[in-house]
């Protein structure tokens, strides 16, 4: 009798083993089809802008699955504490209310549609509520459909006419971070127009100064660096940013690689500015400037700075100043670059780490800021 039973129990635990094996193995496979589905549905829904210069912002999906909808960026009360049982319950709150928000503008925006492209009217219903509401997961949902408008050409002339300029520079004003960053896109995407710019200078100053103050390595201070990035394109708006080029430099030094990379692309647009050249070498630039060049820093950064570099020099006529080279101060990029031998050293060394194209283009600014600085020395 104790045998049977015995037998019974191992036979009772080996089909209860084999119907946990096929369960598992179903989900298994059901997550399987659901990613691929996932995976064919995003490859099918991205939309081609073209040739349109403005940088496409697609965190708004067209996918009506809730679990896709939560994973998007949320505002949480500064009560939903992770690990508590009432922040679990108002975490699930917040992203509920972030769903509805979203179905809401865009079945007030577009009822019969769900076309991402809107017309006039829907984009003057979206301004409505980015004007009239205060609930950061509604600006939030209608700041995204305005930046994903906004990338094509044809609406930047429809937002500014229907008067949004100034409706999505207000929001900047908000201390929400995140709805401060879509604010900035929307503008970032529409100021890749000549018009458009030009009323959006007015807000340049308030830009600078809150991308600046921001916590450094931000979403915001990034998204801030694009807009003044693009507003100084041309050399008509960038003399704005005269005051700022300190700080700057500071930015660089101090920030992560993606801050590094975003605050070169400014500082390059300003130093093909000849008439900013004086600004740029009176810029005073942290002492930790130079030890870019002592580790092995990405290759990427050095050689945009040496282009910036190159830029200034170019445009700065040695001999013609030489008498007011005595106005720049201590601890300014004009003294940095005529003690720059002392890095060009280092990197040229037999123990240098970096690499072969960074000593290649080192040896040749060199040289020529050598030819520059010291023409009488040389003959």
């Amino acid at each position: 009798m104790g045998y049977a039973r015995k037998v019974g129990w191992v036979t009772a635990g080996l089909v209860i083993g084999a119907g946990a094996c096929y369960c598992i193995y179903r989900l298994t496979q059901g997550r399987k089809q659901n990613k691929e589905k996932m995976a064919q549905g995003v490859s099918e829904d991205v939309d081609d802008v073209g040739g349109c210069p403005g940088a496409r912002y697609n965190d708004w999906s067209d996918d009506d699955d809730d679990n896709s909808e939560s994973k998007g960026i949320v505002w949480y009360p500064p009560w939903a504490r992770i690990g508590t049982e009432a922040g679990t319950r108002a975490r699930a709150r917040a992203r509920a209310r972030a769903t509805r928000a979203r179905r809401a503008v865009q079945k007030r925006a577009s009822p019969n549609s769900d076309d991402t492209i809107l017309s006039p009217q829907e984009l003057q219903k979206v301004l409505c509520l980015v004007e009239m509401s205060e609930k950061p997961y509604i600006l939030e949902a209608a700041l995204i459909a305005l930046g994903n408008n906004a990338a094509y050409a044809f609406n930047r002339d429809i937002i500014r006419d229907l008067g949004g300029l100034p409706i999505v520079a207000k929001i900047l004003n908000t201390r929400d971070p995140i709805v401060k960053e879509k604010a900035l896109i929307v503008l970032n995407n529409l100021s890749v127009n000549a018009e458009n710019q030009r009323r959006l200078k007015i807000y340049m100053n308030q830009v600078c100064d809150d991308t600046i103050t921001s916590r450094l390595n931000s979403s915001v201070q990034l998204a801030g660096l694009r807009l003044l990035t693009n507003m100084t394109v041309t050399n008509e708006y960038q003399h704005m940013l005269a005051n700022s080029i300190s700080d700057f430099f500071r930015l660089f030094s101090a920030g992560n690689e993606e801050t590094k990379f975003q605050v070169l692309k400014l500082l390059l647009n300003l130093a093909e500015n000849p008439a900013l050249t004086r600004e740029l070498l009176r810029a005073q630039v942290p002492s930790s400037l130079g030890s870019l060049f002592n580790r092995k820093e990405n290759k990427e950064v050095i050689l945009k700075l040496l282009v910036i570099f190159e830029n200034i020099n170019d445009n700065f006529k040695w001999e013609e100043n030489e008498p007011t080279q005595n106005q720049f101060s201590e601890g300014s990029l004009f003294f940095f670059l005529k003690e720059f031998q002392v890095c060009a050293d280092k990197i040229l060394g037999v123990e240098s780490h970096h690499d072969f194209l960074v000593k290649v283009k080192v040896g040749k600014f060199m040289a020529k800021l050598a030819e520059c600085m010291f023409p009488k020395s040389q003959e």
